[in-house]
């Protein structure tokens, strides 16, 4: 197994040393023996945890790429750096073993996951009143990247402690089964030992609500749908959804009541700043933004998907927009992460958003999702002031069943937040919409994961074997 692979897994990180995640100084990895002593030792080691969120679903992570670019509702127009690489990843075609970008998401979550493992294996000897805190926050993390690895690729090498260069090369695929069951004990470990939303220990902390939310949605994707309701039945009422879909991502309304889970950034270059804006516009447009990296382009697809009068279609998508000619130019693009007086690093605006992973809108619909009951998406369609399903004047012609209307329901209030391919996946219908999407493209089951990156198959062809789609 490719040593790069496991490099996280095999060597000691940078830890932060300071008591806010989004301000990040770092600990020599000489001094790491005798640093975890204290809880403010460990609450400082999990800033570095934390900032791994950075990378996992950034602009350019899997989630965006795997998750919303393999999907009907985006298209590549990237044109630097690995860009045939993420223009297979959107259309289906060329997915090759040797793809740098999915071997850049499998080091990336590997690396993350050593961090993590790493707080928790000191936790063991740690003596405080709140480490139980600690280790339910890592072990949520780890939950939700595992939960993105295995929806991604399937069976991957399951590690829940740090290990020995030797052990990590004997290390092969796990079932996905067993991933799975790991996934869920420690959900519901971070469950009982950690303080619901308004008890978190800093903005942006795992908390007990965004354990069982992810839960609920763990357990959708298993097909479980009773244990889902148990969990996500939970949070019903515990959170309430903004009046104004807009203001999700208004810049003054960070950690909003429907926010869940969300992940912490800071404007301006010398902090950690967000970068969806900057990259999410079209490419080289120089008038939105100083330039424009054209990622995940709005596709006609999800344009069209809004119903007249939804307000939700323009806080998601901007149709087109003037050049410095004044001329149109009719590329979509998502506007939900706009900072226009972002200040610049370079050509990059460091915007000052954050970034929704969990919020009460999907608890909502993933209810509705597990009981067949419908007075939950409707809540939903309610903020956008739009009748309910079986009501007068719903499109019962387009979406006559509650599946179909929740699938509707998805790809409209979550459009561009890194859903729709998990969605479509677990609800089953991927092959069917992407066949008759504008992408038109003809997938088999095998097809809806990704290869296995060569590289790591080459250093271990004994253990590590291939996804079927790409033998």
């Amino acid at each position: 197994m490719k040593t790069k692979l496991f490099i996280g897994l095999l060597s000691i990180f940078l830890l932060s040393g300071c008591s806010n995640f989004l301000n990040l100084s770092p600990i020599s990895s000489a001094n790491e023996n005798s640093y975890y002593q204290s809880k403010a030792d460990f609450e400082s080691a999990m800033n570095a945890v934390y900032a791994t969120l950075y990378t996992i679903d950034g602009p350019q992570s899997l989630p965006s790429y795997y998750g919303e670019l393999s999907s009907d509702n985006v298209y590549c127009n990237e044109t630097a750096g690995d860009y045939t690489a993420k223009i297979a990843l959107s259309t289906h075609q060329n997915i090759i073993t040797s793809n740098s970008v999915v071997e850049d998401f499998w080091n990336t979550y590997y690396e993350a996951l050593f961090k993590i493992n790493n707080v928790i294996s000191k936790l063991n000897s740690a003596d405080f009143s709140t480490k139980n805190q600690i280790e339910g926050e890592c072990r949520f993390l780890r939950a939700l990247y595992y939960f993105d690895m295995v929806r991604a690729w399937g069976d991957v090498p399951l590690v829940l402690s740090p290990i020995s260069i030797p052990e990590a090369y004997a290390q092969g695929r796990t079932p996905a089964n067993e991933i799975y069951k790991a996934i869920i004990e420690d959900l519901k470990y971070a469950a009982d030992n950690l303080p619901g939303k308004s008890g978190e220990r800093i903005a942006g902390a795992a908390t007990s609500d965004a354990a069982n939310t992810l839960l609920g949605k763990v357990y959708l994707t298993l097909g479980e749908k009773d244990n889902a309701a148990i969990f996500l039945k939970k949070e019903y009422g515990k959170f309430s959804l903004e009046p104004n879909y807009a203001n999700l991502w208004n810049l003054n309304n960070k950690n909003c009541k429907e926010s869940i889970f969300e992940i912490q950034y800071l404007g301006g270059k010398n902090n950690p700043y967000s970068k969806y804006w900057a990259l999410f516009t079209p490419l080289d447009n120089r008038c939105i933004t100083a330039w424009g990296m054209g990622v995940n382009q709005v596709s006609d697809d999800l344009w069209n998907a809004f119903e007249n009068g939804d307000p939700r279609r323009d806080a998601t998508v901007q149709n087109g927009y003037q050049n410095t000619n004044g001329d149109l130019v009719p590329t979509k693009f998502c506007v939900k992460w706009r900072d226009d007086n972002a200040k610049l690093d370079g050509l990059t605006e460091a915007a000052n958003n954050n970034f929704i992973v969990l919020r009460y809108a999907d608890v909502l619909l993933m209810l509705t999702e597990a009981t067949g009951d419908v007075k939950y998406m409707n809540e939903v369609r309610a903020r956008a002031g739009l009748p309910g399903y079986g009501e007068s004047g719903y499109p019962s012609s387009a979406y006559p069943t509650v599946k179909a209307a929740l699938q509707h329901e998805y790809q409209v209030e979550f459009g561009c937040e890194f859903h729709r391919w998990f969605d479509l996946k677990r609800l089953g219908t991927a092959i069917d919409v992407m066949k008759h999407s504008s992408k038109n493209v003809t997938l088999t089951e095998d097809q809806l994961y990704l290869p296995i990156p060569q590289s790591v198959i080459d250093q271990n062809p004994n253990v590590i074997t291939q996804n079927k789609a790409y033998k």
